[in-house]
């Protein structure tokens, strides 16, 4: 599908998105997704860093009683 898009078609989509959003907006957008991409790096390391020194415990269910109840009664 995306294969005959070719360099044109992205310039032109490229020119409509600029004139709909303004370049303000723009640049505001790709800013919060950089920060949204550090965040998910970061959180990342942090989880293989406990991970890797043992810090974490074993998963435990934190699911409400009243939850586990009306699974036990659906099964």
């Amino acid at each position: 599908m995306l294969n005959n898009i070719g360099l044109p078609g992205l310039l032109l989509i490229a020119v409509v998105v600029l004139v709909l959003f303004g370049r303000g907006k723009i640049s505001s957008l790709m800013g919060e997704v950089g920060k949204g991409i550090t965040a998910f790096k970061k959180g990342v390391s942090d989880g293989t860093k406990e991970i890797e020194d043992g810090s974490v415990d074993e998963a435990r269910d934190v699911t409400p009683a009243d939850e586990v109840q009306k699974e036990k009664d659906k099964a």
